[in-house]
């Protein structure tokens, strides 16, 4: 398949944003909660409270941009391509890289002490039902793989429907995107009770709404380059303002916080969130050379393992930036994405050097 120039940015810009959130959670975790956020969160001061929110609520599309790579470049199947040819070349890319990371961080972290003997032996014991407790950002895998099963199920539906057909079934997506906040002023919704959690808009909710949005633009999506221009801006600036002080506002500083109330606005299923992807996305579909400059083409396809591994790399720069150098919060945030970025991808690239190298990184 010939290259898509602009998608290059965006998975280039999207690998940097999940690193830009990891680094972002080495300031907001509770004490005994570990080096990252976990189900509490504390926040220093202000100035904490100010960047994270800033640095980190703007970097949420990150998953959902890559949902929409994912599902532009794949939806529907090839005319021809049966539904056990897609899975298994869809296993072969993600599956083994997958594996052998998940099998690495439960095991590379007793070198150093991180982890224990035991801690090991669960997570290995684990690898059937879940990630390990040291590679939390594996969790993107499983909707992934949601997703690529569930793709031959919808594409022929997607290569008969119209674009007012696929308009509503977007717009019940971004309905069920509104759920979070009704939940907390209304409570249970739409046939949710203690026995039932599948509310009327289940099966319109979740990362599908992404790939029926990718699949949209397109196929339907006519617009002009200014119309996309004019259009992605504003629900890129709603979508990002709306992110960034949805955490601000609840996030004061001196408290013991629940996380998941929160990061309520940083859920990637949230209607900000999918203003924010959106309209990010459109605002890059408007770059319209042929080709990526070499270096952008490069970390794009390097930017599968620079994801798997990087949780490797982060641990290093927060060392350094944050506990070495005690640089103000501003700074050091991006100074530990950058060099978690810069290390992961120039680790990739050496990866790729040796033979078989797609089974390590993709």
């Amino acid at each position: 398949m010939k290259r898509i120039a602009f998608l290059d940015y965006v998975r280039v810009f999207a690998c940097l944003l999940v690193m830009v959130v990891h680094a972002s959670e080495n300031f907001y975790g509770a004490a005994g909660t570990g080096e990252m956020a976990g189900p509490q969160s504390f926040l220093q001061n202000e100035a904490d409270r100010f960047w994270v929110s800033l640095y980190d609520g703007f970097s949420r599309m990150s998953v959902p941009l890559f949902m929409i790579i994912s599902a532009y470049l794949l939806v529907p199947l090839k005319e021809g391509q049966s539904m056990w040819q897609f899975y298994r070349r869809r296993f072969l890319r993600v599956g083994p890289p997958t594996i052998l990371f998940m099998l690495l961080y439960s095991t590379l972290p007793l070198l150093w002490g991180q982890i224990d003997g035991a801690t090991a032996t669960r997570d290995l014991s684990r690898l059937l039902l879940n990630f390990p407790s040291l590679a939390g950002h594996l969790w993107f895998m499983y909707p992934l793989i949601s997703l690529y099963l569930f793709i031959p199920i919808i594409s022929p539906w997607l290569r008969k429907a119209t674009a007012k057909e696929e308009g509503f079934f977007i717009a019940l997506f971004a309905l069920s995107t509104c759920m979070p906040y009704l939940h907390r002023w209304f409570g249970e919704l739409w046939g949710e009770c203690f026995w039932n959690e599948y509310h009327m808009l289940w099966y319109f909710s979740g990362f599908l709404g992404y790939l029926v949005m990718a699949h949209y633009i397109r196929t339907h999506l006519n617009w002009s380059r200014r119309k996309r221009l004019a259009v992605g801006t504003v629900l890129a600036v709603v979508g990002w303002a709306w992110t960034i002080l949805s955490f601000y506002i609840q996030a004061v500083p001196g408290v013991v916080h629940s996380t998941p109330v929160i990061e309520l606005g940083w859920a990637m299923c949230t209607i900000n969130c999918v203003l924010a992807t959106g309209g990010t996305f459109l605002l890059f579909t408007c770059i319209k050379r042929p080709e990526a400059p070499r270096i952008i083409t490069e970390l794009s396809k390097l930017s599968f393992g620079m994801y798997l591994m990087h949780i490797f790399w982060l641990g290093l720069w927060v060392s350094l930036f944050k506990v070495n150098l005690d640089l103000p919060t501003s700074v050091a945030i991006p100074a530990i994405a950058l060099g978690t970025f810069i290390s992961s991808a120039l680790a990739t690239k050496i990866i790729s050097y040796l033979p078989g190298s797609k089974w390590l990184i993709g």
